[in-house]
């Protein structure tokens, strides 16, 4: 598929100052940076641009705050592994915009870091406020967006900052927007979707999209469940979309067979990771239990689908996989995919955290870093920070 933005090989960035949208929303611990994977996959952007002779700025979000500042939400700990992976010192502002945002930014030279302070700190952010998105902007000379995972988001540093500064893609928007779209627009063929988590509501739109592409869909996780009601059979406690029975009912219908449900189940007795479990075959769950997992057969009916790919999209684990007893559906659906010939498409966190947990990671083609962005992708949707992006 061809990628018709420009690039950061596209534009002169010598002795410029260059913004970068980052997504450096990685998981925080006591002593610091609890998964790097976001921060290394930027690391190609951010060394091409001080290569060529730029100073660069980097903003992101971090979790959640409530619209102002959060101490356990700061980017100070990133920064400073980011230095530790550039092997250099990184710079630190303590706001994004502002007097001393600016002041930092003033003062940076060629071949310098700055990291400024989470941009959810200001409400501003998720409004796309164009005032916030002009102060953003007035930093730098050219805004580079390499944050994948926030690229389904307008806000004030993904899309409003482009009305203020030419913005090009980083590699690694790049490289996300090629492999997701090439899997919608022209995969090769058998084309199978794994659907897996929670809910079938946060992915109706991608169901139905991947209904007229895809060869086969392979559902686990709770939204299974939903299915299995809809079919008219008891879950007794399982996790279930009680308002989403309707589209359940009418996704199988209009599915013409390319909805493969689970053919036997792993069950317990509560929901805790040393619960009682017995597997048995799909159907009327009995009082008491609640279903946790897809069982051992459907790891092989479904490994036997992957086997014949040509394109495999993953999107959410198979079970309860923070519990290890829990976890096996979601480790032999990885170990499948692993083991096939396929061009492999990881994306969604959990499904993520199995491939990397069981070693199994390079043996993927592309694992995404952003889960909402990778399904509205997988949608169809344009994303208003690619969109926003100069045209080649």
């Amino acid at each position: 598929m061809m990628f018709d933005k420009k690039t950061v090989r596209d534009v002169d960035v010598k002795g410029k100052k260059v913004l970068v949208r980052v997504d450096f929303n990685v998981p925080l611990t006591e002593t610091g940076v609890g998964d790097d994977t976001r921060i290394r996959a930027a690391l190609p952007t951010i060394q091409y641009l001080l290569e060529g002779g730029a100073a660069v700025i980097l903003c992101s979000h971090l979790g959640r705050p409530k619209g102002g500042p959060e101490a356990k939400y700061s980017l100070k700990p990133v920064a400073d592994h980011l230095s530790s992976l550039l092997g250099k010192p990184v710079n630190f502002a303590s706001d994004c915009i502002g007097p001393e945002a600016a002041a930092a930014a003033k003062a940076l030279k060629t071949g310098e870091v700055l990291v400024l302070e989470n941009t959810r700190f200001h409400a501003e952010e998720e409004k796309n406020d164009p005032g916030m998105a002009e102060q953003l902007a007035s930093l730098a000379a050219l805004f580079v967006n390499d944050a994948f995972g926030s690229a389904h988001r307008a806000h004030a540093s993904t899309e409003g900052v482009t009305r203020f500064l030419p913005g090009v893609a980083g590699f690694l928007l790049e490289k996300e927007i090629k492999y997701l779209g090439q899997a919608i627009a022209d995969p090769k063929q058998p084309f199978v979707a794994i659907m897996g988590g929670a809910k079938i509501s946060d992915k109706i739109g991608v169901i139905k999209n991947l209904l007229v592409k895809a060869d086969a869909i392979l559902i686990g996780g709770g939204m299974a469940n939903t299915f299995f009601k809809a079919q008219g059979l008891a879950m007794a406690d399982s996790l279930v979309e009680d308002d989403s029975l309707e589209i359940a009912r009418a996704l199988l219908k209009d599915s013409g067979g390319k909805i493969h449900l689970p053919v036997d189940m792993v069950l317990a007795d509560k929901f805790e990771a040393e619960a009682a479990s017995k597997t048995l075959p799909a159907g009327e769950v009995p009082d008491g239990w609640r279903v946790l997992d897809i069982g051992p057969e459907t790891v092989n009916a479904y490994a036997q689908v992957i086997r014949a790919a040509g394109t495999v999209v993953w999107n959410g684990p198979m079970g309860v996989f923070e519990f290890p007893r829990f976890a096996e559906g979601t480790y032999g659906v990885a170990k499948a995919v692993a083991a096939s010939s396929a061009v492999s498409i990881i994306g969604g966190g959990e499904s993520v955290a199995a491939i990397q947990q069981s070693g199994l990671a390079d043996q993927i083609t592309h694992i995404s870093t952003g889960g909402g962005a990778s399904l509205e992708m997988l949608e169809g949707l344009e994303l208003p920070g690619v969109a926003a992006l100069q045209d080649k």
